[in-house]
């Protein structure tokens, strides 16, 4: 099976949906090119992808209602940029895709608590669903915990929803003096990660052909920069949907062996062979209606661990 081959299969049988490609896109393209896209360079970079130009107005139109997305006119051209609030989120969202799955835990649990009612229906609701989706769980009512807790990403979240200084957030360990019940049992009572085993596992199922089809390219060659955009773009949009639903516990808490962990080495690798050509192709269609675009930052070449 070649590359195109590989292209082809995948999208026939599980294309991705256009707004969630859109986002995806965004984060991996454009986000380090300055965060700014013309509507004419979008479209062609969704083109590949079989994302026609009413269902990219359509997705764009969403993420702008829902906040992610401010749109500006200069006459009659459209660009899009990722708003000021959305940017932080988008920039830890990407931070933990490309991260190394290298968190250890130091016997430490990070505790939130509404002990006293100091929030409101919707503020508690709003808190439940950022902190899920940042991986806590729910310990007790009115308490959500994290073994492995990212104090800065907590510290932002809770100052975005607006309830920094409502709650109670606390850090601590068993006592040593007391016979009790192993913290590590928390992890079984608190989260079912086998649906996000069976996702990595799906993951490497689907890429791992890839990855030989990429290297035989190599070898023969190399890549047509737009072959590797639309290999590097569905090979982020697959693992972030896996990645993003697990709740980043320290390994020495995972099941072992842990197929996160090979499901990262092997983004990684087919991430490094093709990043490169995949630039090729962005810098050439985002300049074509903009030619003082920007190359990729310098933090893009920290992406899993270094892609030097």
């Amino acid at each position: 099976m070649n590359c195109n081959d590989w292209i082809a299969g995948f999208l026939a049988s599980d294309p991705p949906r256009s707004k969630s490609l859109v986002v995806t896109i965004f984060g991996d393209a454009i986000v380090p090119h300055g965060g700014m896209v013309w509507l004419g360079s979008l479209i062609e970079l969704l083109a590949p992808f079989g994302v026609n130009d009413r269902l990219l107005r359509t997705a764009v139109f969403r993420l702008a209602q829902e906040g992610w997305l401010g749109a500006q006119r200069d006459g009659r051209r459209s660009s899009y940029a990722i708003t000021a609030p959305a940017m932080a989120r988008f920039v830890h969202a990407y931070r933990r895709i490309y991260a190394p799955l290298n968190v250890h835990w130091d016997g430490s649990w990070t505790l939130v608590l509404n002990g006293d009612g100091a929030l409101n229906a919707a503020e508690r609701s709003a808190v439940r669903k950022e902190l899920l989706w940042e991986g806590y769980s729910v310990i007790a009512p009115g308490i959500m915990g994290h073994p492995a807790a990212d104090g800065p990403a907590l510290d932002e979240l809770l100052k975005r929803l607006g309830v920094d200084g409502k709650l109670y957030v606390v850090q601590g360990k068993a006592m040593r003096q007391v016979s009790g019940r192993p913290l590590s049992e928390l992890v079984a009572a608190g989260w079912d990660v086998s649906g996000v085993a069976q996702g990595y596992q799906h993951f490497i199922a689907q890429f791992g052909p890839l990855l030989a089809a990429v290297q035989a390219a190599v070898a023969d060659g190399g890549l047509a920069p737009q072959q590797a955009y639309v290999i590097r773009t569905l090979l982020i949009h697959a693992y972030r949907r896996v990645q993003l639903h697990d709740p980043q516990l320290p390994v020495e808490l995972l099941p072992t062996p842990w197929p996160g962990a090979l499901a990262y080495e092997l983004t990684r690798a087919i991430y490094l062979a093709v990043f490169a050509a995949a630039e090729q192709h962005i810098d050439t269609t985002l300049r074509r209606e903009d030619p003082s675009a920007p190359a990729a930052e310098p933090a893009f070449f920290d992406r899993f661990g270094g892609l030097a």
